[in-house]
């Protein structure tokens, strides 16, 4: 029997939005105190179940405001959900968000032990892996240069360059590879192939259909916070491509 290592049960996200416009802290403290703050409740994810077994490739879909950035979230435990329950089982090396995991002061040699460090690994560790992460990377000539004078397509080359180096069980991808050019994103896509040889779980949020069939053998497809389809990647996809296109 495969092992389970994400269960989404039943999971809805809600955020607070104010519904009113305060234009500075001091009204902001006043209505507080006075208990006047108005809120609107938004439900970011309403009722979203899945499981997720071990070695699987999942991509989610969807249109911008969707819900996919914040179930990736839920999943790396950023977020806790308002009801339902998420279960996860194995390490996770989350790629949701350029430049997490830097400090944009120091050299990209510094931030690669700093982020390594993020993800539970020692200094002597990284060190092993060092080379071969800047090979991949394709960043020696800029290693002393501070990440925030790095493009976002350099700094999304780094982040996933130190995020597989060690191939992690479980590896979120939440379309940070589209700032990269075309070559370094193929490259990328054979590591992740790789690692899913391997028996690494994929979770890949993409805009690029053709990325997710190939990548991907399930799909979730989220629309406007709920689950609009789950299945066969190729069917699910499908499906959404004809939705969009009838939309324009």
């Amino acid at each position: 029997m495969e092992e389970t290592v994400i269960q989404i049960d039943q999971v809805t996200v809600r955020f607070n939005m104010a519904s009113e416009r305060i234009d500075n802290l001091k009204e902001y403290f006043v209505k507080l105190l006075k208990r006047q703050l108005m809120f609107q409740e938004f439900l970011a994810l309403k009722n979203i179940s899945f499981q997720v077994k071990k070695g699987e490739s999942w991509g989610i879909i969807g249109t911008n405001g969707s819900g996919k950035s914040t179930l990736l979230k839920l999943i790396c435990g950023i977020l806790k959900p308002y009801k339902g329950s998420v279960a996860i089982h194995g390490t996770i090396a989350p790629l949701i968000e350029l430049g997490a995991g830097f400090d944009s002061e120091l050299t990209a040699k510094e931030n690669i032990y700093l982020n390594g460090a993020v993800l539970g690994h020692s200094r002597k560790y990284m060190q092993k892996f060092f080379n071969e992460i800047v090979d991949f990377a394709e960043l020696w000539e800029f290693l002393d240069m501070p990440i925030k004078n790095y493009s976002s397509g350099m700094a999304a080359r780094l982040g996933f360059s130190i995020a597989t180096v060690v191939r992690p069980e479980i590896l979120i991808v939440d379309e940070v590879l589209s700032v990269g050019d075309y070559a370094f994103q193929k490259k990328c896509e054979r590591r992740m192939k790789e690692m899913l040889e391997e028996g690494t779980t994929l979770l890949y949020v993409s805009h690029s259909i053709d990325s997710v069939k190939d990548l991907c053998n399930h799909v979730l497809w989220l629309d406007k916070g709920s689950s609009r389809m789950i299945g066969d990647a190729v069917q699910v996809c499908d499906a959404y491509m004809l939705e969009q296109d009838k939309r324009e």
